[in-house]
Formats: C-alpha cells, structure tokens, sequence
C-alpha cells in the first residue's frame, strides 16, 4: 500500500536523521550527553510544527494541498545535503542549547518538518480516500518505521559508513521520499467525504488538554529515565537506545489494534510498578546496581508508555479530526522534552525529573483507572501518595553530604565531603552523575597530595616526572579538581582546558590543587580541541587528554585528526598521554592505532593498586604517545612498567568521519 509505504519511509528517515546529525555536531559541543537531549528538544519542537502544518492544511486548505505540498518538498531537496556547515562551528563560549538549535535549524529544518508533518498529513489522506478503513494503525506502522531506523543506525550504518557517506545515503533516500510524497498527494482525491453530524458532535468533546498530559508524561518517563540510567547509575554507551526502544514500541503495541491496551488487567501491573520505582527512589543498597536498575526502571518505562499511549488510543477522535488528535500528541511531546532538556536544568539542582514524573503517571493513573473498580481506585490513590514521598524524601537525600551542587547543559556536578573539617580525613570528591572526578584531602598535611588517577605511580605522573628538572609546560584537556597541577613546580607553566565554567569556579574555589601550586596555571574555557585548533604551538612537554571517563565519549579528542592538533602543540620529545580508564570501553587500541597512523609511538601505562591502597589511588590506564621513542624510555616510564599497548590491526582508524563505539565494547 503506497501510504503505509510513504509513511514507513518518512518515519525511518525521521529517526535515521536525529543520530545521524547529532553525531556530526556532537564534536562542536564537546561530546556532552546533553547534545542528544537538546536534539531531542529541536526534533520534537519541528515535531509539532509539522503537525501543525498538517492539521492547517488539511482543514484549512485541502484544495491546494497537492501544489503546496510538493512546492516544499522541492525547497527542501534544493537544502541537501543535510551536513552542517563549517561557519556554524561554535567558538566554545556560545550558550550551547540556542545554539545548538540555531545549527539544528539551518541543516536540517525543512526537511525535517515535511518528515514530521507527513504521519498525520498521510493519515488524513488515507481516511479520505479509504473512509471505511482505519487510519491509526498507520500511526503504528510509522512508529515501526523510526523503530528500525533506531535500532538499524549503531548495529548497521555506523559501524560502516562515516558521516559523509551516511549524509549522502540519507539524502538519496529523501528524493525517493519527496517523489513517492508528492505522488500520493497527486493521487489523493481533493474533497474529503461530508463530516457527520455525530463526528462534528464528538469533536466539540475533546479533550485535549488530557490528549496533552498523557503525551507529555510520556515523555517526560522517557527522558527522565534515560537520564537516570545513563548519569546516575552507570555510564553506559548507547544506554539511552533502549528507553528510547521501548516508547517506540508502546505506540506500535497501542496503535496497531485496540484489543492490544486492556486498561482493566494494566492498572494493576501499572499501580505495582510506579511503587516499585518510587521505592528504587530512595534505596540506596542498589543505587548502582545496573542490573537491578535495569530490572525495575526499563519494564516500568515500558508500562507507564503503555498507559499513557494506550489511553491515547482510547480517546481517540474521528478520523475527521485526526490532525488535531496529532497536533496535541506532539504538543504534549515537546513539552514533555521542554521541561527536561531546558527547564529542568535551570531550576533543579539534580535529576529529580524521574520523582515528578512518577508523581505524574501517577496522577493521570488514579484518574483514569477510578472508574474500574474500588480496588484500582484506592491503590491508585495510595500509590500516588507513596510515589510524592519518595519523590520528596529524594530530593533532599541527594543533598546529603553535598557541599556545592550545580546544574547546567553539561550535567550535574557535585561536590561531595566527608568527615569533620580540620581532621585528617577530611575529603572532598567532585562528582560529575555517577563518575568521580577527582577528589582532594583537605588536612594541611595532605591537601598537596596526588589521588585517584593522577597519582605518581600513574601514567600521568611518570609523563611529567620524566620531564627532568628543566621547566616545563603541561596542558591538560579535562580539569576536573586540578589534581595534576600539584605536579607544578617554581618555573612551570600547566594550561587547563575545561567546556565547563562551573567545573572551572569548583576547581578554584572548592579544592586548592590550583591555588596551591607553584607552577604558573592557565584556564582555557571553551571545548579543547576547537581551542587548540584555533591556538599556536604551545610547545608542551607532556599534553594530558583526560576527556574519556563518561558515557558521552568526546570522539571528536580520540580521532586520527584531534591526533594531528596534540602533535602540533607538543615538543619534538613532548608526550601526548591519553587517559584511557573505562569500565566499558576498550580505548586503548584505538589510540594505538592513532599512533601508528601517524607514525609516532606509543606505550601503555597501568596502575593497579593494592587493596590497601584504594582510598588514596584509583586503578588507571594512561596510553603515552611521542615522536621520539627515546621519550618514552626514560626510567620514570620504563620503571612503572610500561608495556606495547594492544594492537587490533582489523578495526579502522577513528577519523572526523568515522568511529565505532559497538566495536569497542568490553
């Protein structure tokens, strides 16, 4: 059928495109997580205006459809290709969510927005020229459509095509789109069929500020829960595609047929599961247990996406007034991706948008399943009470022991402390979601002293110990708490390059590393590579690329290109050291194979501390790169047993164009 072939096609290239252009404009943002949340932010923004568009077009001017229709498809093939363009690159101190969108907007906008107007615009055409046929299964197949392009772009296009190649693809792909588009509004005939009286009745009823809640919960579940997952659990790579999953999944499940959402078996597993995660809320034995995490927040996603699309379903207008049923889906969407992605960050101190929407689906359950039976009635109302306590009690024990908390694009950044100031344990740990960045005791006798890892036995400090006693300079991409510049010296000069601004004024004003050393310090603020692109040689002795410890890799500092700016920035025996440490990324093979591209050599350098040890040390990988190999045999490298690092000859080379985060798994 040429309408659910068109809408198949519009939808797979709907979702083909957000990771795809995400990815190319990741590199200017710093790698940062909240790049795809913004997207997300833009996506479902166009998302609405294409409905939008839809809903005016059909109601207002269905007798030149076909001719404004195909009029826009045109302007947007004259936009292809999609590839953001260079004088859109950030300087690194422009706000980044405006800006982001502003990118968004010139490379992709058009085209987009006919991809987003086309599920409601063709569902509309196909119940005028099939009036006795049911249109909103096609909802489903569009979802199917978005679900195979999620899932089909990390396991099947990026691990084989670069950015340039999949642009192309992809822009292929849209002519086909366009000319099968405007054939179908060719062939769709003009005068929809006379509205009934009851369907003109029924849409005086509709309920669409209901229509708009049950879609923004929704969303919000899904955002919420990713960000959950992925910044306070553990930072696992592509964690976010599987939320993301499972909301696709419940429109098609809800869509394809009403027998599929029985409200009145629901409630129940919908009631027990809403429990359950407030009560994840506040346990701490299994804060970081993923497994268990996983368990407990991904079928409750699933279910809550169930009720809340399901009961979207039920309230379901005529087909008469389907375009208007869309444009409130996609306005409760985007505010849905309003309140996490913008407001979220501006007026909570964590992620506590998981706490206020399981108060949400909560509410929106004790009124929808009210009518069941006295059973659902009751628990509904105690679940929501439990629910808003937990949610509560959340907020304020993720304060606990928090001595600064701060909240913007880049995240949640927490400084922790511990034990009575003055005494000798006195500690304070910088905490970026669920990964330690650094950590300083703040005693006078051991405020001075390396940690984690940055300790002497790391790779790091075997780097710049083997400088000598000459003067040297070390930059160093990542502050974190300053750490390294406790290796500073009378003489010295240690630039630091940071995106974040909050991370600079908690490195000056909450740990001493920076003030305490005699070295000169520098604070570059901006992403670090497109500074040092932009900066002449600096001339350094040993340059530290500590960007890797997240979920949110910074490909863009780990390519065969970011190679070739560390190099032009080093001496002639300068050390460019990769810190590598990662749970669930395999980075040392990439960086070898950097370093064969280039020529240069490479070793690897382990720290594996005792037991003992752990408070002071954290087990570290740093992979040492030089283009002299006498550099990387001196005593300080050599005696902290440094090795040839693993080479995997069958993976290509990480480019600008290319990289594999799937290949790399451990």
């Amino acid at each position: 059928m040429i309408y659910a072939a068109t809408i198949f096609l519009s939808s797979f290239l709907l979702f083909l495109v957000q990771p795809l252009i995400a990815r190319l404009i990741l590199p200017w943002f710093g790698g940062s997580a909240a790049v795809w949340t913004t997207c997300m932010l833009f996506f479902q923004a166009l998302l609405l205006a294409g409905y939008a568009y839809a809903h005016f077009l059909v109601r207002r001017s269905s007798r030149f459809e076909p001719v404004i229709h195909s009029a826009l498809l045109v302007v947007a093939l004259a936009t292809l290709p999609i590839a953001p363009n260079e004088v859109w690159k950030p300087s690194g101190t422009e706000e980044p969510v405006s800006w982001i969108l502003l990118v968004l907007g010139a490379s992709v906008g058009l085209p987009y927005f006919l991809l987003a107007a086309n599920s409601p615009l063709l569902q509309a055409w196909f119940a005028r020229a099939r009036p006795n046929q049911n249109p909103y299964r096609l909802f489903a197949v569009s979802n199917l459509g978005s679900l195979v392009a999620l899932l089909g772009y990390p396991f099947l296009l990026e691990p084989y095509l670069g950015g340039a190649g999949q642009v192309r693809l992809w822009s292929w792909l849209f002519a086909g789109f366009a000319a099968l588009c405007a054939a179908v509004a060719w062939l769709t005939p003009k005068a929809p069929p006379p509205v009934q009286a009851a369907e003109a009745v029924s849409a005086e009823k509709s309920p669409y500020w209901l229509w708009i809640a049950l879609a923004a919960t929704g969303s919000v579940l899904l955002l919420a829960v990713t960000n959950h997952l992925t910044q306070n659990v553990a930072a696992v790579p592509l964690l976010w595609l599987v939320p993301l999953t499972l909301y696709l999944l419940s429109f098609i499940i809800t869509f394809e047929s009403e027998g599929w959402y029985r409200p009145e078996y629901l409630c129940y597993l919908l009631l027990a599961s809403i429990g359950v995660m407030g009560w994840m809320l506040v346990e701490t034995d299994f804060q970081f247990d993923l497994g268990v995490q996983l368990a407990i927040f991904l079928p409750g996603l699933l279910l809550g996406c169930l009720f809340c699309h399901g009961e979207l379903y039920r309230l379901r207008p005529a087909p008469s007034r389907l375009t208007g049923f869309y444009l409130a889906i996609s306005a409760g969407g985007a505010l849905g991706g309003l309140l996490v992605a913008v407001v979220a960050p501006l007026t909570l101190r964590g992620y506590h948008e998981l706490g206020i929407g399981l108060v949400a689906l909560a509410l929106l359950a004790a009124l929808r399943f009210a009518s069941i039976n006295a059973v659902a009635r009751w628990g509904s109302l105690v679940v929501l009470l439990g629910v808003a306590g937990a949610a509560a009690y959340d907020g304020f024990r993720y304060q606990r022991d928090v001595r600064v908390a701060a909240r913007s694009f880049y995240g949640v950044v927490r400084v922790k402390e511990y034990g009575i100031p003055g005494s000798e344990t006195h500690l304070r740990r910088l905490v970026h979601g669920a990964i330690m960045h650094g950590e300083q005791y703040m005693h006078d006798k051991f405020r001075r002293q390396l940690t984690t890892y940055y300790h002497e036995d790391s790779g790091i400090g075997a780097a710049i110990r083997s400088i000598g006693e000459r003067p040297a300079r070390v930059g160093v991409i990542g502050l974190g708490t300053g750490t390294i510049a406790a290796y500073g010296r009378a003489g010295d000069v240690y630039r630091f390059y940071d995106i974040d601004s909050r991370v600079m004024q908690i490195a000056l004003h909450e740990f001493t590393y920076l003030g305490d050393s005699a070295a000169k310090i520098e604070l570059a603020l901006g992403d670090a590579r497109l500074t040092l692109e932009r900066e002449p040689p600096r001339g350094f002795d040993v340059l530290a690329v500590d960007a890797f410890s997240s979920d949110a890799i910074p490909v863009h500092l780990i390519t065969r290109e970011a190679l070739g700016v560390y190099l032009k920035h080093v001496k002639a025996d300068g050390i460019v050291a990769f810190h590598v440490s990662n749970r669930f990324l395999d980075l040392i093979p990439v960086v070898a194979r950097l370093a064969q591209e280039h020529g240069v050599h490479v070793v690897l350098v382990r720290d594996d501390p005792d037991e003992e040890d752990d408070h002071k040390r954290s087990r570290s990988d740093w992979v040492l790169v030089s283009r002299d190999p006498a550099a990387l045999k001196r005593a300080e490298i050599v005696e902290r047993g440094a090795t040839e690092p693993e080479q995997r000859p069958e993976w290509r080379t990480w480019t600008d164009d290319y990289s594999n985060l799937i290949q790399i798994l451990k």
